[in-house]
Protein backbone atom coordinates (compact mmCIF):
# COMPACT_ATOMS: atom_id res chain seq x y z
CA UNK A 1 0.00 0.00 0.00
CA UNK A 2 2.61 2.70 0.87
CA UNK A 3 4.65 1.58 -1.73
CA UNK A 4 8.45 3.14 -2.05
CA UNK A 5 8.70 5.79 -3.92
CA UNK A 6 11.95 6.63 -6.19
CA UNK A 7 11.44 10.12 -6.57
CA UNK A 8 12.55 11.77 -9.50
CA UNK A 9 14.22 15.39 -9.69
CA UNK A 10 11.58 18.07 -9.54
CA UNK A 11 13.16 20.27 -12.29
CA UNK A 12 16.80 21.66 -13.30
CA UNK A 13 16.95 24.50 -10.64
CA UNK A 14 15.46 22.76 -7.82
CA UNK A 15 18.14 21.38 -5.28
CA UNK A 16 19.30 18.31 -5.63
CA UNK A 17 19.50 17.02 -2.73
CA UNK A 18 17.59 16.57 1.20
CA UNK A 19 21.27 18.11 2.43
CA UNK A 20 20.84 21.31 0.55
CA UNK A 21 17.09 21.10 2.59
CA UNK A 22 18.38 21.25 5.84
CA UNK A 23 17.51 17.64 6.30
CA UNK A 24 19.36 15.95 8.86
CA UNK A 25 22.00 13.11 8.20
CA UNK A 26 20.75 10.71 9.76
CA UNK A 27 17.05 11.52 7.91
CA UNK A 28 19.10 11.55 4.31
CA UNK A 29 20.57 8.19 5.37
CA UNK A 30 17.46 6.58 5.63
CA UNK A 31 15.59 8.36 2.96
CA UNK A 32 18.18 7.16 0.55
CA UNK A 33 17.78 3.38 2.31
CA UNK A 34 14.54 3.95 1.04
CA UNK A 35 15.07 4.76 -2.50
CA UNK A 36 14.23 8.48 -2.09
CA UNK A 37 17.09 10.86 -3.08
CA UNK A 38 15.77 13.69 -4.55
CA UNK A 39 12.85 16.09 -3.49
CA UNK A 40 9.67 16.42 -5.07
CA UNK A 41 9.19 20.35 -6.08
CA UNK A 42 6.49 20.74 -2.63
CA UNK A 43 9.32 19.43 -0.90
CA UNK A 44 11.82 21.37 -2.27
CA UNK A 45 9.38 24.37 -1.60
CA UNK A 46 8.42 24.11 1.85
CA UNK A 47 11.32 21.83 3.79
CA UNK A 48 13.42 24.81 4.88
CA UNK A 49 11.06 27.04 6.33
CA UNK A 50 9.55 23.51 8.07
CA UNK A 51 12.89 22.73 9.13
CA UNK A 52 13.42 26.46 10.40
CA UNK A 53 10.06 26.08 12.47
CA UNK A 54 8.10 28.32 10.45
CA UNK A 55 4.15 27.21 10.45
CA UNK A 56 3.77 26.30 6.57
CA UNK A 57 0.83 26.45 4.44
CA UNK A 58 1.85 24.15 1.81
CA UNK A 59 -1.08 23.68 -1.58
CA UNK A 60 -0.54 20.49 -4.24
CA UNK A 61 -2.04 18.39 -5.55
CA UNK A 62 -2.84 15.12 -4.62
CA UNK A 63 0.62 12.77 -5.14
CA UNK A 64 2.60 15.81 -5.26
CA UNK A 65 4.74 14.57 -2.44
CA UNK A 66 3.54 16.24 0.47
CA UNK A 67 3.33 13.18 2.90
CA UNK A 68 7.41 13.67 3.38
CA UNK A 69 7.00 17.08 3.36
CA UNK A 70 5.85 17.25 7.09
CA UNK A 71 6.93 13.59 8.04
CA UNK A 72 10.54 15.11 7.74
CA UNK A 73 10.62 18.42 9.57
CA UNK A 74 8.41 17.01 12.74
CA UNK A 75 10.90 14.13 13.00
CA UNK A 76 14.04 16.32 12.82
CA UNK A 77 12.25 18.58 15.11
CA UNK A 78 11.79 15.86 17.33
CA UNK A 79 14.58 14.32 17.28
CA UNK A 80 16.57 17.92 18.09
CA UNK A 81 14.77 18.39 20.70
CA UNK A 82 15.66 17.81 24.70
CA UNK A 83 12.24 16.25 25.60
CA UNK A 84 11.09 13.04 26.08
CA UNK A 85 7.80 11.01 25.35
CA UNK A 86 5.79 10.54 28.28
CA UNK A 87 2.82 7.83 28.78
CA UNK A 88 -0.39 9.64 27.24
CA UNK A 89 1.51 12.65 26.23
CA UNK A 90 2.78 12.41 22.24
CA UNK A 91 4.81 14.77 21.19
CA UNK A 92 3.96 15.55 17.22
CA UNK A 93 0.16 15.09 16.03
CA UNK A 94 -0.68 14.04 12.96
CA UNK A 95 -4.05 14.15 11.71
CA UNK A 96 -5.66 12.63 8.63
CA UNK A 97 -9.40 12.55 7.25
CA UNK A 98 -9.55 8.80 7.00
CA UNK A 99 -8.06 5.69 8.20
CA UNK A 100 -6.76 4.70 5.25
CA UNK A 101 -5.12 7.49 5.11
CA UNK A 102 -3.31 7.91 8.38
CA UNK A 103 -2.41 3.85 7.79
CA UNK A 104 0.08 4.76 5.03
CA UNK A 105 1.47 8.25 6.41
CA UNK A 106 2.84 6.26 9.33
CA UNK A 107 3.76 3.56 6.82
CA UNK A 108 5.85 5.44 5.17
CA UNK A 109 7.07 7.61 7.91
CA UNK A 110 7.80 4.36 10.41
CA UNK A 111 11.38 3.49 8.86
CA UNK A 112 12.39 7.27 9.36
CA UNK A 113 11.33 7.57 12.68
CA UNK A 114 12.97 3.85 13.93
CA UNK A 115 16.34 5.22 12.44
CA UNK A 116 16.15 8.00 15.29
CA UNK A 117 14.55 5.98 17.69
CA UNK A 118 11.27 7.65 17.73
CA UNK A 119 8.05 5.92 18.50
CA UNK A 120 4.90 6.30 16.10
CA UNK A 121 1.59 4.85 16.70
CA UNK A 122 -1.93 5.24 14.50
CA UNK A 123 -5.41 6.24 16.30
CA UNK A 124 -8.85 5.62 14.26
CA UNK A 125 -12.25 4.15 14.30
CA UNK A 126 -13.58 0.84 13.13
CA UNK A 127 -10.93 -0.97 14.96
CA UNK A 128 -10.64 -2.29 18.78
CA UNK A 129 -9.57 0.69 20.85
CA UNK A 130 -7.56 -1.63 23.87
CA UNK A 131 -3.79 -1.60 21.38
CA UNK A 132 -4.42 2.45 20.97
CA UNK A 133 -5.13 2.54 24.61
CA UNK A 134 -2.18 0.45 25.53
CA UNK A 135 0.25 2.23 23.19
CA UNK A 136 -0.78 5.67 24.36
CA UNK A 137 -0.24 4.46 27.74
CA UNK A 138 3.21 3.03 26.76
CA UNK A 139 4.24 6.73 25.34
CA UNK A 140 4.83 8.00 21.84
CA UNK A 141 6.63 10.58 19.74
CA UNK A 142 4.21 10.68 16.73
CA UNK A 143 0.91 10.27 16.80
CA UNK A 144 -1.29 9.71 13.27
CA UNK A 145 -4.81 9.97 13.93
CA UNK A 146 -8.17 10.61 12.77
CA UNK A 147 -10.08 13.20 14.76
CA UNK A 148 -13.22 11.03 15.93
CA UNK A 149 -11.21 8.52 17.47
CA UNK A 150 -8.47 10.90 18.96
CA UNK A 151 -11.39 13.33 20.64
CA UNK A 152 -13.14 9.79 21.76
CA UNK A 153 -9.41 9.15 23.29
CA UNK A 154 -9.04 12.92 24.31
CA UNK A 155 -12.51 12.81 26.17
CA UNK A 156 -11.71 9.51 28.06
CA UNK A 157 -8.16 10.32 29.23
CA UNK A 158 -6.21 8.00 27.33
CA UNK A 159 -4.15 10.97 25.47
CA UNK A 160 -3.53 14.49 26.55
CA UNK A 161 -2.59 16.92 23.82
CA UNK A 162 -0.70 19.25 26.01
CA UNK A 163 3.04 18.16 25.27
CA UNK A 164 2.19 18.19 21.20
CA UNK A 165 5.36 20.66 20.07
CA UNK A 166 4.09 20.33 16.58
CA UNK A 167 1.10 19.40 14.56
CA UNK A 168 0.17 18.70 11.36
CA UNK A 169 -3.11 19.01 9.14
CA UNK A 170 -2.92 16.69 5.80
CA UNK A 171 -5.83 16.97 3.16
CA UNK A 172 -7.49 19.44 5.17
CA UNK A 173 -9.74 20.49 2.71
CA UNK A 174 -11.16 16.83 2.78
CA UNK A 175 -11.42 17.49 6.47
CA UNK A 176 -13.91 20.11 5.27
CA UNK A 177 -15.77 18.12 2.73
CA UNK A 178 -15.97 15.01 5.53
CA UNK A 179 -17.56 17.40 8.09
CA UNK A 180 -14.35 16.99 10.47
CA UNK A 181 -13.41 20.68 11.30
CA UNK A 182 -15.40 21.24 14.57
CA UNK A 183 -13.42 18.32 16.09
CA UNK A 184 -10.35 19.25 14.11
CA UNK A 185 -10.42 22.63 16.03
CA UNK A 186 -11.49 21.15 19.29
CA UNK A 187 -8.06 19.07 18.87
CA UNK A 188 -6.14 21.99 17.80
CA UNK A 189 -7.63 24.08 20.86
CA UNK A 190 -5.66 21.29 23.34
CA UNK A 191 -2.45 21.33 21.89
CA UNK A 192 0.27 23.55 23.56
CA UNK A 193 0.29 27.43 22.29
CA UNK A 194 3.27 28.17 20.65
CA UNK A 195 3.58 25.05 19.24
CA UNK A 196 4.37 24.46 14.87
CA UNK A 197 1.51 24.13 12.67
CA UNK A 198 1.77 22.41 9.25
CA UNK A 199 -1.23 22.54 6.88
CA UNK A 200 -1.31 20.94 3.87
CA UNK A 201 -4.35 20.88 1.58
CA UNK A 202 -5.40 20.48 -2.55
CA UNK A 203 -7.30 23.41 -2.23
CA UNK A 204 -7.69 26.49 0.22
CA UNK A 205 -11.79 26.72 0.96
CA UNK A 206 -13.59 28.70 3.14
CA UNK A 207 -13.34 26.17 5.79
CA UNK A 208 -10.02 25.37 5.98
CA UNK A 209 -8.99 29.26 5.56
CA UNK A 210 -10.93 29.64 8.86
CA UNK A 211 -7.94 26.91 10.38
CA UNK A 212 -5.42 28.71 8.91
CA UNK A 213 -6.57 32.25 10.46
CA UNK A 214 -7.08 30.53 13.78
CA UNK A 215 -4.60 28.35 14.53
CA UNK A 216 -1.20 29.29 11.83
CA UNK A 217 0.85 32.03 13.27
CA UNK A 218 2.46 33.94 10.02
CA UNK A 219 2.46 31.15 8.47
CA UNK A 220 4.55 30.66 5.02
CA UNK A 221 2.92 29.84 1.92
CA UNK A 222 3.64 27.17 -1.18
CA UNK A 223 1.61 26.60 -3.55
CA UNK A 224 3.48 24.26 -5.97
CA UNK A 225 0.41 23.92 -8.54
CA UNK A 226 -2.89 25.11 -9.26
CA UNK A 227 -5.52 23.21 -7.37
CA UNK A 228 -7.28 23.55 -10.59
CA UNK A 229 -4.63 22.01 -12.72
CA UNK A 230 -4.73 18.28 -13.90
CA UNK A 231 -1.54 16.48 -13.65
CA UNK A 232 0.03 16.87 -16.98
CA UNK A 233 1.27 13.59 -17.16
CA UNK A 234 -2.30 11.74 -17.54
CA UNK A 235 -4.51 11.08 -20.70
CA UNK A 236 -8.32 11.98 -20.08
CA UNK A 237 -10.75 10.34 -22.08
CA UNK A 238 -14.52 10.05 -22.11
CA UNK A 239 -16.14 7.05 -23.88
CA UNK A 240 -19.57 7.85 -24.97
CA UNK A 241 -21.69 4.28 -24.57
CA UNK A 242 -24.90 3.11 -25.20
CA UNK A 243 -26.44 1.75 -21.43
CA UNK A 244 -26.39 -2.00 -22.60
CA UNK A 245 -22.61 -1.34 -23.43
CA UNK A 246 -21.60 0.10 -20.03
CA UNK A 247 -20.36 -3.07 -18.65
CA UNK A 248 -18.82 -4.77 -21.62
CA UNK A 249 -16.38 -1.56 -22.25
CA UNK A 250 -15.43 -1.64 -18.35
CA UNK A 251 -15.41 -5.35 -18.93
CA UNK A 252 -13.07 -4.98 -21.71
CA UNK A 253 -10.83 -1.81 -19.72
CA UNK A 254 -10.56 -4.01 -16.32
CA UNK A 255 -9.34 -7.13 -17.49
CA UNK A 256 -5.85 -4.83 -18.91
CA UNK A 257 -2.58 -6.56 -16.74
CA UNK A 258 -2.47 -3.31 -15.20
CA UNK A 259 -3.80 -2.21 -11.89
CA UNK A 260 -7.14 -0.29 -12.84
CA UNK A 261 -8.66 1.83 -10.27
CA UNK A 262 -12.65 1.98 -11.25
CA UNK A 263 -15.05 4.83 -9.03
CA UNK A 264 -18.85 4.09 -8.40
CA UNK A 265 -20.68 6.79 -6.65
CA UNK A 266 -22.36 4.47 -4.15
CA UNK A 267 -21.44 2.08 -1.90
CA UNK A 268 -24.52 -0.36 -3.35
CA UNK A 269 -22.51 -0.24 -6.33
CA UNK A 270 -19.09 -0.93 -5.64
CA UNK A 271 -19.86 -4.06 -4.00
CA UNK A 272 -21.95 -5.13 -7.08
CA UNK A 273 -19.93 -4.43 -9.39
CA UNK A 274 -17.12 -5.89 -7.70
CA UNK A 275 -19.43 -9.29 -7.88
CA UNK A 276 -20.31 -8.72 -11.70
CA UNK A 277 -16.29 -8.32 -12.23
CA UNK A 278 -15.24 -11.50 -10.33
CA UNK A 279 -18.04 -13.27 -12.31
CA UNK A 280 -17.26 -12.50 -14.96
CA UNK A 281 -13.08 -13.75 -14.02
CA UNK A 282 -11.90 -10.14 -13.91
CA UNK A 283 -9.87 -10.20 -10.06
CA UNK A 284 -11.49 -7.73 -8.78
CA UNK A 285 -11.93 -6.26 -4.60
CA UNK A 286 -14.13 -3.72 -3.56
CA UNK A 287 -13.43 -0.31 -0.93
CA UNK A 288 -16.18 1.53 0.53
CA UNK A 289 -17.73 2.18 3.83
CA UNK A 290 -19.55 -0.64 4.55
CA UNK A 291 -16.61 -2.29 5.13
CA UNK A 292 -14.79 -3.34 8.26
CA UNK A 293 -10.95 -2.63 8.93
CA UNK A 294 -9.92 -5.96 8.54
CA UNK A 295 -11.77 -6.65 5.22
CA UNK A 296 -10.57 -2.56 4.35
CA UNK A 297 -6.83 -3.91 5.12
CA UNK A 298 -6.99 -7.06 3.32
CA UNK A 299 -8.43 -5.67 -0.03
CA UNK A 300 -5.93 -2.66 0.10
CA UNK A 301 -3.18 -5.56 0.40
CA UNK A 302 -4.19 -7.90 -2.73
CA UNK A 303 -5.12 -4.35 -4.83
CA UNK A 304 -1.11 -3.32 -3.78
CA UNK A 305 0.26 -6.99 -4.12
CA UNK A 306 -1.10 -7.35 -7.60
CA UNK A 307 -3.27 -10.50 -6.66
CA UNK A 308 -6.46 -8.19 -7.45
CA UNK A 309 -5.60 -5.81 -10.25
CA UNK A 310 -8.99 -4.21 -10.09
CA UNK A 311 -9.97 -1.99 -6.97
CA UNK A 312 -13.44 -0.93 -7.43
CA UNK A 313 -14.06 2.44 -4.55
CA UNK A 314 -16.24 4.62 -3.76
CA UNK A 315 -15.37 8.12 -2.76
CA UNK A 316 -13.45 7.37 0.05
CA UNK A 317 -10.39 5.83 -1.73
CA UNK A 318 -9.86 9.06 -3.58
CA UNK A 319 -8.09 10.67 -0.99
CA UNK A 320 -7.09 7.89 1.35
CA UNK A 321 -5.65 5.06 -1.35
CA UNK A 322 -1.75 5.63 -2.79
CA UNK A 323 -0.53 2.81 -4.45
CA UNK A 324 2.31 2.71 -7.09
CA UNK A 325 1.98 1.95 -10.44
CA UNK A 326 -1.98 2.31 -10.97
CA UNK A 327 -1.99 3.24 -14.18
CA UNK A 328 -5.47 3.99 -15.27
CA UNK A 329 -8.32 5.53 -13.52
CA UNK A 330 -12.16 4.93 -14.55
CA UNK A 331 -15.11 6.83 -13.76
CA UNK A 332 -18.02 3.94 -13.70
CA UNK A 333 -19.89 6.76 -12.33
CA UNK A 334 -19.24 9.90 -13.09
CA UNK A 335 -18.53 12.54 -10.36
CA UNK A 336 -20.91 14.83 -9.02
CA UNK A 337 -18.11 17.76 -8.57
CA UNK A 338 -15.34 18.40 -10.19
CA UNK A 339 -13.29 18.47 -7.19
CA UNK A 340 -14.00 14.90 -6.96
CA UNK A 341 -13.59 14.14 -10.33
CA UNK A 342 -9.65 15.81 -10.02
CA UNK A 343 -9.06 13.65 -6.53
CA UNK A 344 -10.00 10.20 -7.81
CA UNK A 345 -8.33 10.92 -11.12
CA UNK A 346 -5.26 11.52 -8.92
CA UNK A 347 -4.87 8.00 -8.10
CA UNK A 348 -2.42 7.53 -11.62
CA UNK A 349 0.36 9.36 -12.63
CA UNK A 350 1.80 9.30 -9.07
CA UNK A 351 5.44 9.61 -8.29
CA UNK A 352 6.26 10.86 -12.12
CA UNK A 353 5.02 7.98 -13.59
CA UNK A 354 1.93 8.65 -16.61
CA UNK A 355 -2.11 7.38 -16.14
CA UNK A 356 -4.71 7.15 -17.84
CA UNK A 357 -8.34 8.96 -16.85
CA UNK A 358 -11.49 7.47 -18.54
CA UNK A 359 -14.88 8.31 -17.87
CA UNK A 360 -18.08 6.50 -18.89
CA UNK A 361 -20.80 8.57 -20.14
CA UNK A 362 -24.37 7.76 -21.23
CA UNK A 363 -26.40 10.11 -23.37
CA UNK A 364 -28.61 11.23 -20.51
CA UNK A 365 -25.18 12.49 -18.59
CA UNK A 366 -23.45 14.31 -21.47
CA UNK A 367 -24.47 17.41 -20.65
CA UNK A 368 -22.98 16.96 -16.15
CA UNK A 369 -20.21 15.29 -18.10
CA UNK A 370 -19.00 18.61 -20.24
CA UNK A 371 -19.89 20.53 -17.35
CA UNK A 372 -17.76 18.34 -14.92
CA UNK A 373 -14.78 18.39 -17.15
CA UNK A 374 -14.87 22.40 -17.72
CA UNK A 375 -15.07 23.55 -14.07
CA UNK A 376 -12.21 20.85 -13.47
CA UNK A 377 -10.20 22.55 -16.22
CA UNK A 378 -9.51 19.11 -18.40
CA UNK A 379 -9.56 18.79 -21.95
CA UNK A 380 -10.71 15.20 -22.83
CA UNK A 381 -11.13 13.27 -25.75
CA UNK A 382 -14.74 12.37 -26.52
CA UNK A 383 -14.84 8.86 -28.19
CA UNK A 384 -18.65 7.41 -29.06
CA UNK A 385 -17.61 3.49 -29.11
CA UNK A 386 -19.09 0.10 -28.20
CA UNK A 387 -16.95 -3.05 -27.15
CA UNK A 388 -14.36 -4.47 -29.04
CA UNK A 389 -13.25 -0.66 -30.30
CA UNK A 390 -9.60 -0.58 -31.12
CA UNK A 391 -9.58 2.83 -28.48
CA UNK A 392 -10.38 0.39 -25.59
CA UNK A 393 -6.53 -1.70 -26.48
CA UNK A 394 -4.51 1.62 -26.92
CA UNK A 395 -5.94 3.20 -23.63
CA UNK A 396 -5.67 -0.05 -21.45
CA UNK A 397 -3.25 -2.09 -23.30
CA UNK A 398 -1.87 -5.44 -23.09
CA UNK A 399 -3.36 -9.70 -23.18
CA UNK A 400 -6.60 -9.79 -21.00
CA UNK A 401 -6.78 -12.27 -18.61
CA UNK A 402 -9.50 -14.08 -16.91
CA UNK A 403 -9.89 -16.07 -13.50
CA UNK A 404 -12.67 -18.41 -13.49
CA UNK A 405 -14.75 -17.51 -10.43
CA UNK A 406 -14.44 -20.41 -7.91
CA UNK A 407 -17.28 -22.99 -8.02
CA UNK A 408 -20.14 -23.07 -5.35
CA UNK A 409 -19.86 -25.76 -3.37
CA UNK A 410 -22.55 -27.53 -0.31
CA UNK A 411 -21.04 -26.32 2.99
CA UNK A 412 -20.50 -30.18 3.82
CA UNK A 413 -17.89 -30.03 0.75
CA UNK A 414 -14.04 -29.61 1.91
CA UNK A 415 -12.71 -26.27 0.27
CA UNK A 416 -9.69 -27.08 -2.37
CA UNK A 417 -6.68 -25.42 -1.52
CA UNK A 418 -5.50 -23.50 -4.75
CA UNK A 419 -7.19 -21.46 -7.51
CA UNK A 420 -8.01 -22.44 -11.13
CA UNK A 421 -5.66 -21.70 -13.84
CA UNK A 422 -5.79 -18.53 -16.09
CA UNK A 423 -7.06 -18.86 -19.53
CA UNK A 424 -5.73 -16.37 -21.69
CA UNK A 425 -7.84 -14.56 -24.19
CA UNK A 426 -6.66 -12.83 -27.43
CA UNK A 427 -6.28 -9.79 -27.55
CA UNK A 428 -5.27 -6.41 -30.48
CA UNK A 429 -1.39 -6.23 -30.01
CA UNK A 430 0.00 -3.96 -26.88
CA UNK A 431 0.27 -0.34 -28.03
CA UNK A 432 1.62 2.41 -25.55
CA UNK A 433 4.79 0.09 -24.72
CA UNK A 434 3.46 -0.12 -20.90
CA UNK A 435 4.97 -3.31 -18.98
CA UNK A 436 2.28 -5.22 -16.94
CA UNK A 437 2.67 -5.69 -13.15
CA UNK A 438 1.93 -9.20 -12.52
Amino acid sequence: MAATRHQHPSSPSAPTSFTELGVPPALVAALAGQGIETPFPIQAATLPSSLAGRDVLGRGRTGSGKTYAFVLPVLARLAASTDRRQPRRPRALILAPTRELASQIEAAMAPLAEALSLRTLTVFGGVSPGPQISGLRAGVDVLVACPGRLADHLESGHVHLDAVEVTVLDEADHMADLGFLPAVRRLLERTRRGGQRLLFSATLDAGVDVLVRRFLTDPVTHSVDSARSPVTAMRHHVLHVRPDQRYPVLVELASAPERTLVFTRTKHRAKALTRQLVASGVPAVELHGNLGQTARTRNLGAFAAGTATVLVATDIAARGVHVDDVTLVVHADPPVEHKAYLHRSGRTARAGARGTVVTLMTDEQSADVRELTRKAGITATTTKLDAGHPLLTELAPGERSFTPPPAKQPRSARPRRGGGGKQRVSAAPRSGGRRGTR
